[in-house]
């Protein structure tokens, strides 16, 4: 598989009215990928907030056209919650494959996207980060200061590389990390 230099994360929310985009950025900055373009200026991850759900899985197949267009070297991440209306990460992907395969895009490109998805909020994952324990089946309290948001997301990334197992870890968390893998740790 081809070294990847970049890569488009869509997520839900309005730009800079989410605790999405500090939580990717700092994330994907703490784990920094080997495959990853050394982090230099703001072309190597670029954030693209949707709005609802409904319209970032509209727009997620246009969004992999682009990335394929840019000739392979791009990786695409769909960032998303559950909610209360999807069981789990393969119900909420099998919503994304309807409209890509609807959208013409092939099996074999939209397997390509590492999708990352919390059960209600990533807040779920910040409490448990913080403390080591939250329940999914409710929405995580409200995070209100960037500072906490980060601190939570460059934890998880030290644990991630790490690569010891984390007890007690959501069950969407569990996905979003066993998803990430099964793409990534194919790229050299």
């Amino acid at each position: 598989m081809a070294s990847r230099t970049q890569l488009v994360c869509l997520c839900e929310g309005e730009k800079g009215g989410s605790i999405d985009e500090v939580f990717i950025n700092k994330l994907i900055k703490t784990l920094s990928p080997h495959w990853l373009r050394p982090w230099r200026g703001s072309n190597t991850l670029r954030l693209r907030p949707y709005g609802g759900r409904k319209s970032l899985i509209e727009g997620m197949p246009g969004e992999l056209r682009n990335c394929l267009d840019a000739g392979g070297q791009t990786t695409l991440m769909v960032w998303a919650d559950c909610d209360d209306n999807c069981a789990d990460g393969d119900a909420l992907k099998a919503h994304f494959w309807r409209e890509a395969e609807r959208q013409g895009i092939a099996r074999e490109q939209f397997d390509g996207i590492v999708f990352v998805f919390a059960k209600d909020r990533l807040e779920n994952w910040i409490e448990f980060l913080q403390t080591g324990h939250t329940d999914e089946s409710k929405e995580g309290p409200r995070v209100a200061h960037n500072r906490a948001v980060a601190e939570a997301a460059s934890k998880l990334g030290s644990l991630c590389k790490a690569g010891k197992p984390i007890v007690g870890m959501p069950s969407s968390l569990q996905w979003s990390c066993k998803n990430w893998h099964s793409l990534t740790d194919g790229f050299k």
